[in-house]
């Protein structure tokens, strides 16, 4: 996480609106109101730019969606004619399948692309590839790419809304807005409590969206990892500069200091795929120093949530008797995925196409 990233200022760097849309009535089909043109943002890139109070009118959305998964029949005609495209570059289950029961339960025209059974294979860039979806009158692009700053490459070019599930290690909003949503209706007002990540600090996008998220709440932050796995900003004094928006975020590498007296205990994946760079001795040590057991979650405080943004590495970052313990919420960070992705879906399609038409597309 480099200085640049870490000082982005806040409010409207994308062109967006910082309201949300009015929650949808809970008793009928989910219709977008009349304002829906002039409201909403036209890109979700990062948390960087949210403001609390979209983020609480995200959570309002996402409660009328979640009545909506709650029925018999989960389907509404609200984004109908609209389409959808998932463009992914990395693997991904959740994140993917849940983007994609989202527009169907919202009845948009979803599309599935991964770069291994497209253009991709045959040297296309991904520019030429988002011209030729957008050509399709693709209304949202969602993408998950390896490469650092690939949704904002698009968005500055494309007509089409982007939204970024996932960009190398930078960020992943939807999963924070998730991760928000799934403390706020366990503990409500997140202002105030004491969060605890734990883990990969170094290559997680998943960290660096909730630092945003968390932090904008007004949580109380503690990002615990080995030095090695622990961004270098963090660690060289750089956060106490005046204005720095991670100033109030307690850095600690001893796990048990940080977990004390938490409410929250997220816990990040040892990207085993990226740990090539002799950042650990061995898994076993890793388990040892850092792993979350029921020895270390009793110094939390009673009943704290215990949250991973998965797929998990059972047995290094996290015991099994803890991720599928009565404190684990990671099945419900899932469901409430889907609903979180139904709201920013129903907030961004229906501005996009008169976004285009302004700009001439």
């Amino acid at each position: 996480m480099t200085g640049a990233e870490q000082t982005k200022t806040r409010p409207g760097t994308n062109g967006q609106d910082s309201s949300m849309l009015s929650a949808p009535s809970p008793t009928g089909p989910v219709d977008p109101p009349s304002t829906a043109a002039r409201s909403g943002r036209r890109h979700v890139l990062d948390m960087d730019d949210f403001s609390r109070e979209e983020i609480l009118g995200v959570f309002q959305n996402a409660d009328a969606m979640t009545e909506v998964l709650n029925r018999d029949i989960k389907k509404v005609p609200t984004l109908r004619g609209k389409t959808v495209v998932t463009l992914f570059y990395e693997a991904s289950t959740r994140t993917r399948v849940s983007f994609e029961q989202a527009g169907k339960v919202l009845s948009a025209d979803v599309i599935n692309v991964s770069a291994s059974s497209s253009s991709a294979n045959k040297g296309e860039s991904l520019y030429n590839t988002a011209l030729t979806l957008q050509a399709m009158n693709a209304d949202i692009i969602v993408i998950r790419h390896g490469h650092s700053g690939a949704p904002h490459f698009l968005a500055r070019h494309l007509d089409s809304c982007v939204i970024n599930a996932g960009d190398g290690t930078h960020a992943h909003p939807t999963q924070a807005l998730l991760d928000l949503y799934t403390i706020h209706n366990h503990l409500g007002d997140i202002d105030g409590i004491k969060v605890a990540i734990v883990g990969d600090a170094l290559y997680s996008r998943v960290a660096r969206s909730n630092l945003w998220g968390l932090t904008t709440m007004g949580a109380q932050v503690t990002l615990c990892a080995p030095p090695t796995l622990m961004p270098v900003d963090f660690l060289d004094g750089r956060r106490s500069e005046e204005g720095h928006p991670f100033a109030s975020v307690r850095v600690e590498s001893n796990v048990e200091r940080a977990i004390e007296d938490a409410d929250v205990v997220m816990v990040l994946r040892l990207q085993l795929e990226r740990q090539h760079a002799g950042h650990l001795p061995t898994l076993r040590e890793y388990s040892r120093m850092y792993g979350i057991n029921e020895r270390r979650l009793v110094l939390a405080k009673p009943g704290a949530l215990v949250m991973h943004p998965g797929p998990m590495n059972e047995g290094v970052e996290i015991d099994p008797e803890v991720a599928h313990g009565a404190r684990s919420v990671i099945e419900e960070q899932v469901s409430n995925g889907v609903a979180i992705r139904m709201a920013l879906l129903y907030g961004m399609a229906t501005p996009a196409r008169q976004n285009a038409a302004t700009r001439g597309g």
